[in-house]
């Protein structure tokens, strides 16, 4: 029985002394002999079949890297400049995202990065004086310093030929939906500013607007 389980599980190629004979041949029909085992007990190995057929699936990607194609950057930019808030959702093993912002670089924007842990409230710190409690360490006198918004501070500053300020958030899939929400909106308050906020992972590199995320009805 061994002997032609193993011939049914190289599709159908017959059983010899030989080890190099044991080659995989697609076009070749099982015969009944082996039809038989698959039916008595051999389903283990019928799914064995299935998993080679999935070969021919493979895509031009697999070989050349889903780093180096990257046809949709064109996109990308229409993308945000017309909803001007996006939410992205990266790989895991990162490192795709920065093709696509070295993009915005080249068309003139500066960035401001910040991480949504610690953040507090956006509207507060992004576009009001907002307070700073420094970390006492249990032997100060806790102190409070003023600092100025992050975003209107950094739009005096922006030199003449910058094209705008890009506020690109990590981490946010930790915010609340009031926050996104205010986020989503702080260019129709900002015309200046373009807002880029990591929401979450997946397999490849792709965006939504922020206001469809955030349950904000798009224009």
């Amino acid at each position: 029985m061994a002997a032609p389980a193993a011939a049914c599980f190289h599709h159908g190629t017959p059983a010899s002394s030989s080890s190099s004979s044991f080659s995989l041949q697609q076009n070749q029909q099982p015969t009944r002999s082996c039809m038989m085992n698959m039916v008595n007990g051999m389903r283990s190995k019928r799914i064995g079949l299935r998993v080679v057929k999935c070969s021919s699936e493979i895509g031009i990607g697999d070989f050349i890297g889903g780093d180096l194609v990257k046809p949709d950057l064109g996109k990308w930019l229409s993308d945000v400049e017309e909803h001007k808030a996006i939410a992205i959702y990266t790989p895991h093993e990162g490192g795709y995202e920065g093709r696509y912002l070295n993009r915005l670089v080249r068309q003139g924007y500066y960035f401001l990065d910040l991480s949504a842990r610690g953040l507090g409230d956006p509207e507060t710190t992004l576009t009001k004086i907002h307070p700073v409690c420094p970390a006492h360490v249990g032997k100060q006198p806790i102190a409070r310093w003023y600092f100025p918004p992050e975003v209107d501070y950094r739009l005096e500053a922006l030199p003449p030929h910058a094209k705008g300020l890009v506020v690109w958030i990590i981490e946010a899939k930790v915010l609340s939906k009031a926050e996104l929400q205010f986020l989503a909106l702080l260019p129709e308050l900002r015309p200046k500013v373009r807002v880029i906020a990591e929401c979450g992972n997946w397999r490849k590199f792709m965006w939504k607007p922020l206001k469809e995320i955030s349950g904000l009805a798009t224009e």
